[in-house]
C-alpha cells in the first residue's frame, strides 16, 4: 500500500504488507520465530510491551456504504496487526458535495451507521476513535443543523465519549479556499475529559481545533497523554500548517499527537491533503502516511512520555497567576 511510510525507528510499527510480522520489541522471542508463528491479534496484544495504535487515511465520498466498506477493511487489517486502538479521520462517514447534501445524509448517534461501527469494534475487539461523525443531535428538529462529533467506542462497541467540535472552520482564502462550517453546524459547548484507553489517556479534538493551543493545554492539565486531531485538511492549508501545528501541540503539551486524515479527491469540488501522522512528546514524527488510503502504526511509550515531562517540567513552570492579565493593569 503506497500510503505508508516506514522510516527506521525503534518505536515505529508500520508495514504495508498484508501479512506483516509483529512490530519490533513485541516479545523477547527472536523475530525470525515470531514471523514463522504469525500469531493472531489477541496473542500479539498479549506479547506487546507497549500498546500499538493504528492511524487510518481514507478518501470519503458522499457514498456512505462505500466509505463504510473502506473504513471497515482498514479497521480489520489494523486489528489483525495487533492494534488496540484505531483512529479514523473527520468525515469518515461521508463528505458531502454541498451543505444540503451534508445535512440530508446525517444521522443520530443511535442511527444504523453508528450501530454498524459499534458492531465492527466489538467484532474486531478494538477501540475506535471515529473522528468526525455528522450527527443529527436532539435539537435537529428546531435548528436543522448538525454537530461535528468525535465518537470514541470501546472494544465491546460501547460509546464511551462524544466530543462535539467547538471551533468551527470558517475560512476564506481568496481564490483558494472557502469554508463556512458554521452555516450548517452547531458548535459544541463543552470540552470532554480525557478518557482512559488501552493506549493511554486520550483527549478528543477535531481538525480546526488544532489551531487553538488553549484546548490542548486544558486537556493536558486534565491528564491527557494522547491528543487526537482527526482531520479533513485542504491541500493549501495542509502544505503550510499541518505538520508544524501538530508538532507544536505535541511539544507544548508533552503528549503524543495522533492525526488521522482524509486524502485525495473526495468529490468534484474537494481534495484533501492527507499525511496522517503520529508525533511523539518530543515533537518527532514517528509514523506517517503519504498519498492514498492506508494505515500507519506507532507504539505509545508512556514511560518515554513521563521521562520527557520529568526532564522539562513545563507544567509546573506555567505562570497561571499572570496569564490573562496583560492590559488589565492601568
Amino acid at each position: 500500500r503506497g500510503a505508508v511510510s516506514c522510516p527506521p525507528s525503534p518505536i515505529l510499527g508500520c508495514d504495508p504488507h498484508p501479512h506483516p510480522c509483529p512490530p519490533a520489541r513485541l516479545s523477547a522471542l527472536p523475530r525470525s520465530v515470531l514471523c514463522r508463528l504469525r500469531p493472531g491479534a489477541a496473542l500479539r496484544r498479549a506479547m506487546a510491551t507497549k500498546p500499538l495504535v493504528a492511524v487510518a487515511q481514507v478518501t470519503s465520498t458522499p457514498d456512505k456504504e462505500q466509505n463504510l466498506a473502506a473504513c471497515a477493511g482498514l479497521v480489520r487489517e489494523a486489528a489483525e496487526r495487533g492494534a488496540c486502538l484505531v483512529f479514523l479521520p473527520e468525515g469518515f462517514d461521508y463528505i458531502g458535495c454541498d451543505p444540503a447534501q451534508t445535512l440530508s445524509l446525517a444521522e443520530g448517534l443511535d442511527g444504523p451507521l453508528m450501530g454498524r461501527y459499534m458492531e465492527l469494534a466489538r467484532d474486531c475487539g478494538v477501540w475506535l476513535s471515529l473522528g468526525g461523525f455528522h450527527e443529527r443531535g436532539q435539537d435537529w428538529a428546531t435548528t436543522q443543523r448538525i454537530y461535528n462529533c468525535h465518537v470514541l467506542l470501546d472494544s465491546t462497541g460501547r460509546l464511551v465519549a462524544a466530543y462535539r467540535k467547538t471551533h468551527l472552520c470558517d475560512v476564506e482564502l481568496e481564490g483558494r479556499v472557502s469554508m463556512k462550517e458554521s452555516s450548517f453546524t452547531n458548535p459544541g459547548t463543552e470540552i470532554v475529559a480525557p478518557v482512559s484507553t488501552p493506549a493511554g489517556k486520550l483527549g478528543l479534538s477535531i481538525c480546526y481545533d488544532m489551531r487553538f493551543p488553549e484546548l490542548s493545554l486544558v486537556l493536558r492539565r486534565a491528564g491527557a497523554e494522547i491528543l487526537t486531531y482527526p482531520s479533513a485538511f485542504t491541500v493549501h492549508t495542509g502544505l503550510a500548517h499541518w505538520e508544524v501545528l501538530l508538532r507544536a501541540r505535541a511539544i507544548e503539551s508533552q503528549c503524543y499527537v495522533v492525526a488521522a486524515a482524509q486524502t485525495g479527491k473526495n468529490h468534484e469540488h474537494r481534495t484533501s491533503y492527507g499525511h496522517s501522522l503520529v508525533v511523539d512528546p518530543w515533537g518527532a514524527v514517528v509514523a506517517q502516511c503519504h498519498e492514498g488510503p492506508g494505515l500507519c502504526y506507532a507504539e505509545i511509550d508512556l514511560e518515554y512520555l513521563r521521562r520527557i515531562r520529568r526532564e522539562i517540567p513545563v507544567q509546573s513552570h506555567r505562570r497561571h497567576d499572570l496569564y490573562g492579565t496583560v492590559g488589565l493593569v492601568p
